[in-house]
């Protein structure tokens, strides 16, 4: 037994030291090299702090939308549903959110939907959507603010993010950025 105590010993005492000191100062030193320095992109809008990398509520005709949230945006508490494609309560969630969309887009078809705009991501707090979502709330964006659909489509090639070397992930829309570019470069809707 005692040819196996000091060998454990030391093992833990190894284990400690690497993962309590060693590899929390690797991924800080590494952050250091990001945007941000690790601490996130903040973004100050009219008073309020926004994070560029969680997702944020935007559900003024004059914005583009984000992807729901099965947290209400809420970073401490990220997490999704667990709700299953078959559960009630969930297809009844999602019929309430393409309902809304369909009230406030009523030139989209029920089947233009994309999925992103009316389901929550995995951890709640997911601040892209698809090139394609971003899309379909041009026309409603354009009328709300006065704005021409092309001007639109250009704020979104220019927020376009591409798949990371080129070939992996899609190609996604950060909504934060977008929605504070939109306020920056023209003019906000009016409030009602």
């Amino acid at each position: 037994m005692k040819n196996h105590i000091l060998p454990a010993v030391r093992l833990t005492t190894l284990c400690l030291v690497l993962l309590t000191v060693i590899y929390p100062a690797i991924v800080w030193g590494i952050a250091q090299f990001t945007p941000g320095s690790g601490n996130g992109i903040v973004i100050n809008e009219r008073g309020n702090r926004y994070y560029s990398n969680i997702g944020q509520k935007f559900n003024e005709d004059g914005y583009f939308w984000s992807r729901p949230s099965a947290v209400d945006y809420n970073a401490a508490g990220s997490g999704g549903s667990n709700m299953g494609p078959s559960n009630p309560e969930y297809l009844q969630t999602v019929k309430a959110r393409i309902d809304t969309f369909l009230v406030h887009n009523p030139e989209v078809d029920k089947s233009e939907i994309p999925v992103e705009l009316v389901t929550a991501s995995g951890s709640g707090l997911d601040p892209h959507i698809s090139v394609r979502a971003a899309r379909v709330q041009v026309k409603r964006i354009a009328g709300t603010r006065g704005l021409s659909e092309a001007g639109l489509n250009v704020l979104i090639n220019r927020y376009t993010e591409r798949p990371l070397f080129g070939i992996l992930g899609p190609e996604k829309v950060n909504v934060v950025k977008m929605n504070y570019a939109l306020d920056q470069s023209m003019q906000r809707p009016e409030s009602k």
